[in-house]
């Protein structure tokens, strides 16, 4: 595969450009929420929105990876862009002739998770063709600190054009973004893939060889194991933490606002050095880490007195330094030996099944913790990720080989 030696360069062009779309699209998910809440003032109504947004990558994933991986990765990214913001730009007109249907706002919802579902996996999955083995953890570490800046940042920019505006104009931000980073995309160069594949296989062929390329690489089957079971466990830790701080702590909107803002600093900085120093040398003792730190903090929120509110701010921060600790290696291996002819198909089937963990965690975390309280769940799902920390070490421990002597041991 070629490697040009600038990817620095390519890398901060293609992420400044996709930072204005993620700003922008943030902003806008942000103001269409708060318009459903509004409008609706419905519970059921929220619900709904939240589950368009995971269908299309839970249901459709594995096959946008199969399109991902035999067409051109950049125009995919582009047209992913495009088709977002000419439903935002849809949407806004509607809303400029008085036409402000809910059922609207659902499929513009629907069409903008449709684009992620491409995009991202798409981005992911071009990452490799710009930047050497030894360096996508870096490359990861600054497309997380993207991100996470920008999941910082788009809810207030969100808020604050709802504040002074109405939804119409908040949409036309969206299209803006897309813009911008269409036009930094367009100037880059990303190097063909030479595909050694002699035999045109059907769609449904070429879906099942990314399932066995999956399922053949050994390390990244093992490691799957405990990345699930850990985002089962995380995504809700993430989600209650409102209600920990409402009805355990007595806070206001403010304490928690401090509490969500720190958890997402803590993701922010953790990200950014991951981008500067590549983390640990040995990227499955560096998962295992993270998820047995992140079990360490839930377990202390979870026993900590109701009057240590400030204590459990840093526990929250800590918190959220591990989520990183264990994504961005996780991809980074993924990127690193998986070929690139089944990369799109294996990142989008990962990237599936943790769409389906996620709300299975909510739905597990939900009633249980209604139950026996949110202190108490997040004391017994500490417990629980430090013994998944200890599991991911023992299984993937054989092939924990330092970056730069990595080679494609992995595979049968």
């Amino acid at each position: 595969m070629e490697q040009t030696e600038n990817w620095r360069k390519k890398i901060f062009t293609i992420y400044t450009g996709q930072a204005f779309s993620l700003l922008s699209s943030s902003a806008v998910q942000f103001s269409i929420i708060w318009w459903i809440t509004v409008e609706t003032s419905s519970a059921f109504a929220l619900t709904i929105a939240s589950v368009i947004g995971l269908l299309p990558q839970a249901l459709i994933g594995l096959f946008a990876g199969v399109w991902i991986d035999r067409f051109n990765r950049k125009k995919i990214m582009i047209i992913a862009d495009i088709v977002v913001a000419l439903s935002s730009l849809f949407l806004g007109i509607l809303f400029f002739i008085g036409i402000k249907s809910i059922i609207y706002v659902y499929i513009v919802l629907l069409i903008r998770a449709l684009g992620e579902t491409f995009h991202k996996p798409a981005l992911q999955a071009a990452i490799p063709q710009l930047v050497p083995p030894s360096e996508l953890s870096k490359a990861g570490g600054f497309g997380q600190m993207i991100n996470s800046a920008t999941s910082m940042v788009g809810p207030m920019l969100g808020a604050f054009l709802m504040s002074i505006t109405t939804l119409q104009y908040a949409m036309i931000v969206d299209v803006l973004g897309a813009v911008l980073a269409v036009s930094t995309l367009s100037f880059i160069k990303i190097p063909k893939r030479r595909i050694e594949q002699t035999i045109k296989l059907s769609f449904i062929q070429d879906m099942k060889q990314g399932i066995r390329a999956f399922k053949s690489n050994k390390a990244l089957l093992r490691l799957s194991i405990p990345m699930l079971i850990s985002t089962i466990i995380f995504v809700p830790l993430g989600t209650l933490l409102p209600l920990m701080v409402k009805g355990y702590f007595n806070g206001t909107a403010w304490h928690n606002g401090v509490v969500q803002t720190l958890f997402s600093s803590g993701m922010l900085i953790a990200a950014m050095v991951i981008g500067i120093t590549g983390g640990l040398k040995k990227q499955f003792l560096m998962i295992s880490i993270s998820t047995g730190l992140l079990g360490i903090c839930a377990l202390i929120g979870g026993i900590l007195p109701a009057s240590m509110f400030w204590v459990f701010c840093i526990v929250v921060f800590v918190m959220g330094t591990t989520g990183m600790g264990f994504n961005i290696p996780f991809i980074s291996y993924i990127q690193r030996t998986v070929p690139a002819e089944n990369l799109g198909k294996v990142i989008s089937l990962v990237t599936s099944v943790m769409s389906f963990a996620a709300p299975v965690g909510m739905f597990i975390a939900g009633p249980v913790s209604e139950i026996i309280g949110v202190s108490s769940w997040m004391f017994f799902a500490g417990i629980i990720m430090i013994f998944i920390g200890i599991l991911c070490y023992i299984l993937t421990k054989e092939f924990d080989i330092p970056l730069r002597n990595e080679v494609a041991t992995n595979y049968k």
